[in-house]
């Protein structure tokens, strides 16, 4: 990554990743509300069962390995390792995850050790588009909401379809623009500013299209590719997460994090219009490395 973007990036989680874990928890990710979005539910719920929902979609009940030691899975863009203690815990394997963030990887540390899992979880600052693993590692490669952070879409697939042990799974959800090659055709000005600002708040380099990702992956060699615009079902997520800000202790939280944390707290309407406007997409990815790498 550029240096100027990944200390954006870094600056941003350090000083937002305390405040969302005191209002809104361990997952920093949408969540799921039913395919029509219609489903009520309480928000952290909404989070879990979307993990469950990614799963199942995904085909990936189990993490059955041939060698006597426990799977091995990679949480790439980790947060404060929600997702990975999950996940770990779920299939009684061993996870890594990374961040550009020292205070989130500290932070995940200090949550796995108090869940006793200080032997099962690791978790270490490190750039996605330059892993520090050796080819063939991970049972499971799991992206939620991280790749709109990276500024090389087909280094960042890449480099997970490398660190992929053969036969092994990757499942991505990630920030999109609606698709280009449609009756809608180009973005238009408005759509093209409108991102814009999203990028701005949310130190993003850009997002690029659900066919897009496909075609890179495809041309990479993922095999099983299954693809899904789930935007409908997480739309609600940002309208809770704006609903619950107004309280109390999330206001003072907010008010000591700093101007970038409060920005980006001020701009969650913009990813509730993007959605409403069809412009933001939640897209999916999944496909396993093949058998003969």
């Amino acid at each position: 990554m550029t240096e100027t973007l990944y200390q954006q990036i870094q600056q941003f989680y350090d000083s937002s990743s305390g405040l969302w874990e005191q209002t809104w928890g361990e997952h920093m990710h949408h969540g799921y509300y039913g395919a029509d979005g219609r489903q009520k539910k309480e928000r952290r719920q909404a989070q879990i069962d979307l993990i469950e929902e990614l799963l199942n979609w995904s085909g990936v009940q189990n993490l059955a390995t041939n060698a006597e030691d426990a799977p091995q899975i990679l949480d790439v863009g980790c947060g404060i390792g929600g997702s990975s203690l999950y996940l770990a815990q779920k299939f009684n394997a061993n996870a890594t995850g990374i961040t550009l963030s020292p205070v989130q990887a500290a932070r995940a540390n200090e949550r796995a050790e108090a869940a006793g899992k200080g032997k099962q979880l690791k978790f270490l600052v490190a750039d996605a588009l330059n892993m520090p693993f050796p080819d063939n590692s991970f049972d499971l490669v799991w992206s939620l909401e991280s790749g709109e952070h990276m500024p090389n879409k087909q280094q960042f697939l890449q480099e997970c379809y490398r660190v992929l042990k053969p036969g092994g799974t990757f499942i991505m959800a990630t920030w999109c623009h609606r698709p280009t090659d449609g009756v809608a055709g180009k973005l238009s000005a408005e759509e093209q500013k409108h991102l814009a600002e999203i990028y701005r708040v949310y130190c993003l380099p850009y997002v690029i299209s659900l066919p897009e990702y496909e075609a890179i992956a495809r041309n990479l060699g993922f095999q099983n590719l299954r693809t899904a615009d789930w935007s409908t079902a997480v739309a609600p997520f940002w309208d809770d997460v704006i609903a619950s800000a107004f309280n109390f202790d999330a206001i003072i939280g907010l008010l000591s994090s700093g101007w970038t944390t409060i920005q980006a707290a001020l701009s969650m309407g913009l990813m509730s219009g993007g959605y409403q406007q069809g412009l933001i997409k939640f897209a999916l990815l999944s496909g396993q490395k093949s058998f003969e790498e």
